[in-house]
């Protein structure tokens, strides 16, 4: 996503609920009852109002990734 703004776009929203910051992702409760304990150093949203593509969700599919859905506009 660095060299592509497109992506960043397409794959990140300005509405969002709450905020978690991860230092030690492997280490934290909240990672894992977040289901984020293997990802990276960083600041994760809770919620979002909004989902990625059909083309962005298969493109993680081949790469391995498993997408996990935070829209929390259907509740």
């Amino acid at each position: 996503m660095k060299s592509n703004k497109d992506n960043v776009y397409d794959c990140t929203s300005n509405n969002f609920d709450g905020m978690i910051a991860v230092m030690s992702p492997e280490y934290s409760w909240v990672c894992k009852w977040q289901r984020i304990s293997r990802f990276y150093k960083g600041v994760y949203a809770i919620s979002v109002l909004g989902r990625l593509s059909a083309g962005v969700i298969k493109e993680m599919k081949s790469r391995g990734i498993v997408y996990r859905s935070r829209d929390t506009s259907q509740e």
